[in-house]
């Protein structure tokens, strides 16, 4: 599924750009949960504190038993920021707690796991937290912002730096833009110890620390290149009691990568991400929920943003983008429309299949087998054209399905609005 995931991103992007009422589920790319990316980090030499993830209750105390530090930070593991502030749908407060009594740690943690957290950055109800990070707490004295980015006017990588960590940079950068510094990376060379301390001396770490603050920029650099990151952000990078440490972390890989980075993918977190979604992209299907009651299977992300135009256009409303792609199977087909049909809120279906690269024939068989494996409780409509169209005609109607075939993308829209009213 190499992509697929960024192919939805980018419709994402163009379908909100465009005022389309999306479902508020955050959609899914590779970016890690804290303790997964500090897993790398540590495995790469940057340091970061030490600390312990639970992910079942009856772990806990075990974990916390063998896990002996000064003082402990509880902390729940989701893809939102404000966890501190947050609550969760139980009541229990925050989702970060700081504490030395090691005896109150497995309360805390069990009364995080299997919970939802509520934050300004979740949906409403909030995201189910399944695992928890236990760390070490450590004295910040200073904290620093500090970014790897791929930037496209750079055509490459960049390092932002700020020495007002802690903070939104992107308010910063706004507010006080000199305390902000971009500096472009030459791909071939990396980034050298002289540019490293650099950074580190913009980041005003004194002299006790700044040459080991340019050695972990230079660890960090080295992250983001060997795990083919888009961006690895470290908010903040901190003087401590024990050095400088990567306190926190943010990491994002490329889906391109998928291939390269396989271990990484199949361990990444899907607890928050639309079930269908996660589903789709197992057999490279791009999908994005939306909040509608027509579905929508397409070949082609330009032609799925047509059909959905076209069906507000008549008054409808599209209840998920979904493209099938030029490579597809009867067997994707088949579980595009299983998928389609588990959104309880589509009330009529409509495909609409170019064959180019696509064979006709394929698609009409994928949806005779999807809607005699599935069943068929709601209006479907298909329009076909292009590559063994005629064949694909044939299998729909022999097939002896209640299906309504259109002539064109006009007419399918037409009929698919039509059927609901």
């Amino acid at each position: 599924m190499i992509g697929s995931r960024n192919v939805c991103r980018g419709v994402t992007r163009l379908l909100r750009n465009r005022g389309a009422n999306l479902d508020s589920t955050p959609k899914r790319n590779l970016n890690l949960l804290e303790y997964q990316s500090k897993e790398i980090l540590a495995g790469a030499g940057v340091a970061v504190q030490k600390f312990v993830v639970v992910s079942d209750k009856a772990q806990v105390a075990k974990k916390v038993d063998g896990f002996k530090v000064e003082e402990y930070v509880v902390k729940a593991q989701v893809h939102a920021g404000g966890r501190g502030k947050g609550h969760f749908d139980t009541g229990f407060k925050s989702g970060v707690h700081i504490l030395k009594d090691k005896s109150k740690i497995a309360d805390i943690a069990k009364a995080m796991l299997g919970n939802k957290l509520i934050t300004k950055q979740t949906p409403p109800g909030g995201v189910p937290v399944n695992h928890v990070m236990i760390a070490e707490s450590v004295d910040i004295f200073e904290e620093k912002y500090l970014c790897f980015i791929l930037d496209r006017s750079q055509n490459g990588p960049v390092c932002i730096a700020s020495p007002a960590g802690g903070m939104d940079i992107e308010e910063v950068a706004k507010n006080t833009p000199e305390k902000v510094k971009t500096v472009p990376i030459d791909v071939m060379k990396g980034i050298s110890s002289s540019t490293a301390k650099e950074i580190a001396q913009f980041l005003e770490f004194d002299a006790s620390t700044v040459d080991q603050a340019a050695s972990e920029i230079v660890k960090l650099y080295n992250v983001f290149t060997k795990y083919d990151v888009t961006q690895l952000e470290i908010n903040p990078l901190a003087k401590t009691n024990r050095g400088v440490i990567a306190v926190d972390a943010k990491v994002l890989i490329d889906d391109n990568a998928s291939f390269r980075q396989k271990q990484t993918f199949d361990e990444a977190s899907t607890a928050e991400d639309d079930p269908r979604e996660v589903e789709a992209a197992k057999f490279n299907l791009n999908y994005i929920q939306m909040e509608g009651n027509i579905g929508c299977l397409v070949n082609g992300a330009g032609l799925a943003m047509a059909t959905m135009d076209i069906i507000k256009l008549y008054g409808g409303q599209p209840a998920n983008f979904l493209d099938v792609g030029g490579g597809v199977s009867e067997t994707a087909v088949t579980e595009a429309f299983r998928i389609i049909s588990s959104d309880p809120s589509v009330k009529a279906i409509l495909v609409n299949v170019f064959g180019g690269i696509v064979n006709c024939a394929i698609v009409a068989k994928g949806v005779v087998a999807a809607v005699k494996n599935v069943g068929l409780t709601v209006p479907l409509i298909v329009r076909l054209e292009g590559t063994n169209v005629d064949n694909a005609k044939q299998i729909l109607k022999d097939s002896g399905l209640k299906i309504t075939s259109a002539e064109n993308l006009d007419d399918a829209a037409k009929k698919a609005v039509a059927c609901l009213s």
